[in-house]
């Protein structure tokens, strides 16, 4: 099949939607501070004192305990979609979404079963990042192989939006399981589902065809976006690590990143401290992790969609730059007890954070070309890993001053350098 087509086959939608099946298990990552509520309590941690009741066997975390498995899961993540992009790029995607979801249930389960920090580090860490990893590698790269450059926003966004979107049920079912069953009973239980789930959906993933030539833009539109609607050329991962455009991209996903996962590892505590006196949204903290996730569903599939018409670039400082504002406000929301600005604050870096999860799968197809996109964006989604740094140093600072507002600062700060990079950044030209 080398003659372009004038509409993308079912195939394509097929395995676009058969990723945010995937996704929609492996982003457990982002309800993970309904977890990191129920295990932390500095207090009772330091003086030694164990749960009771369902979570019999449970000790209290501080703070910095409750972030470690959440930042190792976020580093192996990362790491594994080297091997996961290469997974996908010679052996096609069904191998590595298989693994990964198998790993991520193995994981949970062994979290629960342990019912120690240990366990968590173990567990959810390293066995559900190496999970999250080698599935999350699969899906985007083989869905962006079936539609034009054209489009790579819109579907890079729906795609990953299935991870961003997953703590909309995750955050409250995981506190339902919590609830009647225990951390233990919630883990095990969540780990069960995304095998079945992960390994049926993962059948419905292929590559094109040799031969494939995707649809190219509606006639008489072509060139009329700021987006790159011409292939771009193709780079292996040597030539794309030679160029200086590659570690600007992780350096810039970095920035990107580490506001959205600061805000994530700690959205339902900090609606528990700004609840003050309305007991509801205190016990029933869980409700911003999964209004979260939706915003970060609607920002990759939104910032997706307008990166496609006002270009990458472009998309990519709007959405650091507004959120910067808020995290800088942020500090001071909590303090006044605002619920609703809280809401605000949070879902403007929800979407910032998704945005970029959409945008830079995009920037690397745009850059360097689909043929090597698994490992290419692999090493560009190292970016992403080191972003985890920011939840951990958020947790050292809270532990040692009882506040977050310093790390929001940070983060703040982190954001405008990351915008001012972006500025200088243009595509390579391959010789």
């Amino acid at each position: 099949m080398s003659a372009k087509i004038e509409k993308e086959p079912g195939r394509a939608w097929v395995v676009a939607f058969a990723g945010v099946a995937i996704n929609l298990c492996l982003g457990i990552l982002y309800a993970w501070s309904v977890w990191k509520k129920a295990l932390v309590d500095k207090g009772k941690a330091d003086a030694g004192e164990l749960m009771t009741g369902i979570n019999a066997g449970w000790a209290y975390l501080t703070d910095t305990q409750g972030t470690v498995s959440y930042f190792l899961c976020g580093i192996m993540f990362a790491l594994f979609m080297i091997p996961g992009g290469r997974l996908q790029d010679r052996y096609g995607p069904k191998i590595g979404a298989t693994l990964g979801g198998l790993s991520l249930a193995v994981g949970c389960i062994i979290a629960g079963l342990m019912k120690s920090y240990l366990g968590l580090i173990l567990g959810f860490g390293i066995l559900g990042g190496i999970g999250m990893g080698l599935g999350y590698a699969a899906p985007t790269p083989a869905a962006l192989k079936w539609f034009g450059p054209h489009r790579r926003g819109l579907i890079a966004g729906i795609v990953v939006g299935g991870f961003g979107g997953a703590a909309l049920y995750v955050a409250p079912l995981g506190q339902y399981l919590i609830d009647k069953y225990g951390i233990s009973g919630s883990f095990i239980g969540l780990g069960i589902i995304f095998a079945i789930v992960v390994i049926v959906a993962s059948q419905l993933l292929s590559n094109p065809p040799a031969g494939y030539v995707p649809v190219g833009p509606p006639p008489g539109k072509a060139g009329a976006k700021p987006v790159t609607t011409t292939a771009a050329a193709d780079y292996s991962p040597t030539q794309m690590l030679s160029t200086w455009q590659s570690y600007a991209l992780i350096l810039m996903f970095i920035g990107s990143a580490q506001s959205g996962l600061l805000v994530i590892a700690n959205a339902a505590p900090l609606l528990a401290k700004t609840a003050g006196k309305l007991e509801f949204f205190a016990r029933n903290a869980w409700i911003i992790a999964a209004y979260g996730g939706l915003i970060n569903a609607l920002g990759r599939v939104g910032s997706g969609l307008y990166s496609d018409k006002i270009g990458r670039a472009n998309a990519y400082t709007v959405n650091l730059l507004v959120s910067a504002v808020f995290l800088l406000a942020t500090p001071f929301i909590i303090q006044a007890e605002s619920i609703p600005l809280l809401f605000l604050a949070t879902g403007v870096a929800y979407w910032q954070y998704g945005g970029g999860l959409s945008i830079m799968p995009a920037f690397t197809a745009d850059f360097f070309g689909s043929k090597n996109l698994g490992v290419n964006y692999g090493f560009v989604f190292l970016g992403w890993g080191l972003g985890f740094l920011m939840p951990l140093i958020a947790g050292y600072i809270k532990d040692s001053t009882g506040s977050y507002s310093l790390s929001f600062y940070i983060s703040a700060v982190i954001l405008i350098v990351a915008v001012i990079l972006c500025r200088f950044l243009k595509k390579p030209e391959k010789k």
